[in-house]
């Protein structure tokens, strides 16, 4: 059976929940592996609009086992919200939720030192969400974090919690100016979370594990893209986790061996939120009425997207270093209408001309894009689920995407709906190991 991997190509926002939701459906386990509730993931389908920031979008099935691995960084609070919120929706959370025993836990602490950090650097503010992502992992690599495994056990819970806050106290009252944190105070909420999440609580890696061994299939539903990656991403505006492939096995507990398949997701066009380079990005009308169209405002935070064209270069980036089998291309009927479509296909700078990924940051800050212009379509795309009944420019602006990414196109969004979708092949179909060069196109 295939064990696949969903992964976004871009700067994250490229549609990731709604093809996991439908992926689901073949698959008998869905995995998170990285990130925390800065995250966001919206599945619409014929009961609703659901919005996930921690759970795994497969959890609207029913029969499905959803795992939030040791790769994400947990904060108890959201994630209670979360499940009360989902199950008042109809969602059954039960015994099928499961959160690894490695996970670590957000602080309170860490959301004051986050926004703290982010206040102090001015103009070179990165654009987090304040939500204790980054310091969480700080922790984690610091080797002082609290796993949730650690809510099980109140005294080393404690023990952990008083020894952490001798220094966060201190850093926060004479670096930040700003109040401490009662141990106290925080264990007897953090308790009050252990009661809540003690029956989901296990040790992950074993189960995913033993159902890999049993031929069940596993999809490793990633958040954020790969160019905010902390290791491959546009440094350092970036994530502080490993958002792309290989994070799936860290963040899981599952060997690379097991892996079968990758998927990219990538708009028809490309967004970024906060700050960093975006060398397609449009601050004009076009710009905005990808914005207007397209909805592009953060399902987490509610910010607006910055958007611009599709970036080959970006995405072509994106295939090698997570190994992409295949590609899903999303939001194309935001793109009805347009007269002209402009693809990069390079970067300029200084001169020179770059076909890949420039690896000085300040480069890429300062690149102009290489444009090719292709004809829009007038016709509608909304809602098709033919890849025949396309206008033929989409058709030719798809293939196009498919030379500038060397990666195929397996699956193309067409709407918000689950209906709303084109499946050229089910990547969850019989694995077959073959090298790029034998990965067969369309």
């Amino acid at each position: 059976m295939a064990n696949l991997v969903i992964v976004g190509t871009q700067w994250g926002d490229e549609g990731k929940g709604k093809i996991v939701d439908i992926l689901a459906r073949d698959a008998d386990v869905v995995a998170r592996y990285q990130g925390g509730s800065n995250a966001g993931h919206t599945v619409v389908n014929d009961r609703g609009t659901f919005v996930f920031h921690l759970i795994p979008s497969g959890i609207l099935y029913r029969s499905k086992l959803c795992v939030i691995g040791n790769g994400v960084v947990v904060d108890p609070e959201a994630l209670i919200a979360e499940m009360d919120r989902l199950q008042a929706m109809g969602v059954k959370i039960g015994r099928n939720f499961l959160i690894s025993h490695c996970a670590h836990l957000i602080m309170p602490y860490h959301k004051a030192i986050e926004k703290a950090a982010e206040q102090s650097k001015g103009s070179r503010r990165i654009g987090t969400t304040g939500r204790g992502i980054g310091p969480s992992y700080v922790d984690k690599m610091a080797r002082i974090g609290i796993r949730a495994g650690d809510l099980l056990n109140p005294p080393v819970f404690r023990r952990k919690l008083e020894e952490n806050l001798v220094e966060t106290n201190n850093f926060l009252k004479q670096l930040c100016r700003t109040q401490g944190f009662q141990a106290e105070k925080v264990f007897q909420q953090y308790m009050g979370y252990a009661d809540r999440l003690k029956g989901h609580i296990t040790d992950t890696s074993v189960l995913l594990n033993k159902a890999i061994d049993n031929g069940k299939r596993v999809l490793f539903e990633g958040a954020q893209g790969t160019h905010l990656d902390v290791d491959f991403g546009t440094y350092p505006y970036v994530t502080s986790s490993s958002s792309c492939a290989g994070g799936a096995c860290t963040g899981t507990g599952v060997g690379p061996t097991q892996i079968d398949r990758v998927m990219g997701v990538a708009k028809a066009y490309t967004t970024r939120v906060g700050s960093g380079p975006f060398p397609t990005e449009l601050t004009d009308l076009v710009g905005g009425g990808l914005q207007e169209r397209g909805k592009e405002f953060g399902s987490t935070t509610g910010r607006p997207r910055r958007c611009g064209w599709f970036d080959g270069v970006l995405v072509r980036y994106a295939t090698r270093v997570n190994g992409l089998s295949s590609l899903v291309v999303t939001k194309l009927d935001v793109l009805d209408g347009c007269k002209e479509l402009k693809l990069c296909t390079g970067y300029r700078h200084g001169g020179k001309l770059y076909k890949e990924m420039p690896a000085d940051i300040q480069v890429l800050s300062e690149c102009e894009p290489v444009y090719e212009a292709m004809p829009g379509w007038t016709g509608a795309t909304t809602g098709v689920t033919s890849y025949k009944a396309l206008p033929l420019q989409a058709k030719r602006y798809l293939s196009r995407i498919e030379e500038l990414a060397a990666c195929r196109i397996d699956m193309i969004s067409t709407g918000t709906k689950r209906s709303e979708t084109i499946m050229l092949r089910n990547p969850l179909g019989p694995a077959r190991r073959a090298s790029a060069a034998g990965r067969p196109r369309r």
